[in-house]
């Protein structure tokens, strides 16, 4: 039964071997690259979307799959039983340093995969507590079904079937998000950072930014990017992937290490590059050749190649992970054609952005399938329950905190048609603008097919290069304005219980 899991569920138990124990029990898996790290190769690699299931004891969202609880648990039940004659290692960890939104986290997976249990180690941060956990997973790789289980209200995941990293990751960020929905505030697939800037009078303060978007969509880059400051002025980073934002608009820190992607990694990306070249590294699915050589540019195993470097050695961290505001929420969008640079939304587009989730398709998600226009409430595939209520829990936080601005940033390019693959947005493009809004140096005026505000003039950018209606005659850019209309009206309109008002902000 769910609630008895405990070490007495096993055969035998290992408890919290250390790191090097951790590494060493993975020897006969490990490919040692140059760097002196391990690399582990698995079978799957990738998220299993479309075989993670939630147990429907509660409403559930128009994108989650259900399943009945006596069938999930006629499922874990025969894997109880297979576990009673398996070692397993048992790994304790803590989510987040936050006095409200921290969780015990604890892994159980049979031994063989150690490599998970070592990768899955480096991600979190050592245990305060390690005789109450609040949150589980079970892992079970060598399952010949493959399937994820999620149990929202007991905070248990049964992972079955793939030996992928990201699941046994993912699973606990996604209990603990709906943990704090139910505690009154809102997990957030962002990442967060500070921009220490002066402002016109020549202050300086600290401007607190979190950004959305989908893995492999820009997110880490803008996330880790100096953009640009010196002396004073500088970035303080905080968090990758995952935060909690409470009704104040503080967002708690939830991780010790970044899941970053691999693919095209190089010196030019200095802080990444240096965290992942660290011995401390530990890779999955990157191409390493007999002598050790690390490919970052090979995608012969998978385009979703990973790595896990601790935040510690990611330049211009901190021992900090929490925000104390989110002055600045960047919705990450990658469209090629009418979307600006940048554009400044009010509460209600805000929120309308959110539930759209526009983006494209990543390998980290579905391979078969990237590069493909892409929706995702929140940008966030792990959301339990009605997503309407991630939108209205977020509108109800903007509308208490009026100094929080929201911006869709386009990462990706402006005017394609024809053989024309469109002006592309670079990253210095976007980098600027974060500073500039950052700073409050962006003249804005209204754009009255949208509604929202687009930049009339940046600092350090000719925008006009990038106005999507500098590559279209009116009537072409009047049907793509009707065709992106009628597609977010047909996704809003599949959320029932949205807000109307919200639904129709944009669209």
């Amino acid at each position: 039964m769910l609630h008895s899991l405990s070490d007495d569920s096993f055969k035998k138990v290992i408890i919290n071997p250390d790191i090097k124990t951790l590494r060493n029990m993975s020897q006969h898996k490990e490919i040692t690259t140059e760097f002196n790290s391990p690399c582990y190769i698995s079978k799957v690699r990738n998220r299993s979307a479309k075989n993670t299931y939630v147990v429907n004891d509660i409403p559930l969202g128009v994108d989650q799959q259900g399943i009945n609880r006596i069938e999930a648990d006629k499922i874990v039940n025969e894997v109880n039983h297979y576990l009673k004659n398996r070692e397993v290692l048992r790994i304790d960890r803590k989510m987040g340093m936050n006095n409200k939104f921290s969780f015990n986290c604890r892994l159980y997976i049979t031994k063989e995969y150690s490599r998970i249990a070592y990768m899955w180690n480096n991600t979190l941060f050592s245990p305060i507590d390690k005789d109450n956990p609040e949150l589980i997973s079970v892992y079970v790789p060598e399952w010949p079904e493959k399937i994820i289980i999620v149990y929202p209200e007991e905070g248990i995941t049964y992972i079955l079937g793939t030996d992928y990293f990201g699941e046994a990751k993912k699973s606990f960020l996604r209990m603990a998000m709906y943990r704090v929905k139910k505690m009154g505030g809102l997990g957030l697939h962002a990442g967060s950072k500070v921009l220490r800037v002066k402002d016109k009078k020549g202050n300086l303060n600290d401007v607190g930014f979190i950004m959305f978007g989908l893995s492999g969509t820009g997110k880490t880059t803008l996330t880790i990017h100096d953009h640009g400051l010196t002396g004073e002025e500088k970035v303080i980073i905080r968090q990758d992937d995952v935060i909690f934002m409470d009704k104040d608009g503080s967002c708690a820190g939830t991780e010790n290490g970044f899941f970053i992607k691999t693919e095209g990694l190089n010196e030019s990306q200095k802080v990444l590059y240096n965290a992942a070249i660290s011995p401390n590294a530990i890779f999955e699915n990157v191409k390493v050749y007999n002598d050790g050589k690390v490919d970052f540019n090979n995608t012969e195993l998978t385009s979703n190649g990973r790595g896990i470097v601790l935040r510690e050695e990611i330049e211009s961290t901190d021992k900090n992970i929490d925000l104390n505001k989110a002055h600045k929420l960047i919705f990450i969008t990658r469209r090629n054609d009418i979307i600006p640079p940048v554009v400044k939304l009010t509460a209600s587009q805000a929120v309308t952005f959110f539930m759209l989730g526009e983006s494209i398709e990543t390998s980290a998600g579905d391979p078969t399938k990237a590069g493909q226009s892409k929706r995702c409430v929140g940008t966030n595939p792990f959301i339990i329950g009605p997503e309407s209520e991630e939108g209205h829990r977020l509108y109800q936080i903007l509308k208490q905190n009026p100094d929080m601005e929201c911006y869709l940033l386009n990462t990706g390019s402006v005017g394609k048609k024809d053989d024309f693959k469109g002006e592309k947005i670079t990253i210095k493009v976007s980098t600027t603008i974060m500073k500039e809004v950052a700073k409050d140096n962006i003249e804005w005026q209204l754009d009255k097919d949208w509604g929202y505000l687009v930049p009339k003039n940046v600092p350090g950018i000719d925008i006009q290069k990038y106005n999507p209606k500098n590559y279209y005659t009116k009537i072409e850019y009047k049907n793509l304005i009707n065709k992106l209309k009628n597609e977010r009206t047909e996704w809003l309109n599949r959320f029932h219980s949205l807000n109307k008002k919200i639904a129709s902000s944009i669209a």
